[in-house]
């Protein structure tokens, strides 16, 4: 049995669940609150990060280095492109999101509004959530760019890309952060993303204490 430990609005977690629902790989969800710093916990992974996979008799963590493991023993339901022109835009894109997303948009809004309450570490702060709100509209604009180009994000073909950003947007989108109405292309890329059987345990997802929007699960917004 494959194993994963992670937490419900961690948009790396995330990303790596979409990968092995998409490669149909069957595995037990174990929740993880990383901020105990549980020494069973850090003796799997020493920086104390989610997602940490067990699989095949090894533990992986890093939810890139996860996914490229996913990617190389399971090529069915291959997430990056056989050029390697194409295949280099997906990891980039994926790293976008993963870096820069996460760094002005992700760790403002989310990790401020949810994160401090739940590991008890503050009070949201009020500058960092403007300037997360300014923030994602810029991105919101830039894959509306790239979608008036391509189907999806990198291309032709949905991609590691097209996950990593799903994976960060519906962390936002729980708790309503995202202007749907602001990009139409990105609204209906998202709905083409929330409808794939892969999403389905990630629209199941609760957190206690915080109640998702009331369409976050809906497939019609």
């Amino acid at each position: 049995m494959i194993q994963l430990h992670h937490f419900a609005l961690s948009p790396f977690c995330r990303k790596v669940r979409l990968v092995l629902a998409e490669k149909r790989l069957e595995v037990e969800l174990i929740d993880e609150r990383y901020w105990e710093r549980d020494p069973e916990f850090l003796r799997r992974n020493a920086a104390g990060q989610v997602p940490v996979l067990r699989v095949d008799g090894l533990t992986l963590s890093d939810s890139a280095a996860i996914c490229e493991y996913l990617e190389e023993t399971v090529p069915a339901a291959p997430l990056l492109p056989k050029a390697p022109a194409e295949r280099a835009e997906a990891r980039r894109l994926a790293a976008w999101f993963d870096d820069k997303f996460h760094r002005e948009v992700t760790s403002k809004l989310v990790y401020e509004r949810v994160n401090k309450k739940l590991t008890r570490s503050g009070y949201p702060d009020g500058t960092a959530i403007k300037a997360g709100v300014k923030a994602v509209k810029f991105h919101l604009d830039y894959m509306g760019w790239l979608l008036d180009q391509r189907r999806w994000l990198a291309g032709d073909a949905m991609t590691i890309a097209d996950f990593a950003a799903a994976a960060h947007l519906s962390c936002l989108d729980y708790s309503s952060d995202v202007d749907w109405e602001r990009q139409p292309a990105v609204r209906d890329w998202y709905s083409k993303i929330k409808s794939r059987p892969a999403f389905r345990s990630i629209l199941a997802d609760q957190v206690p204490g915080f109640r998702p929007a009331p369409h976050y699960a809906d497939l019609d917004f």
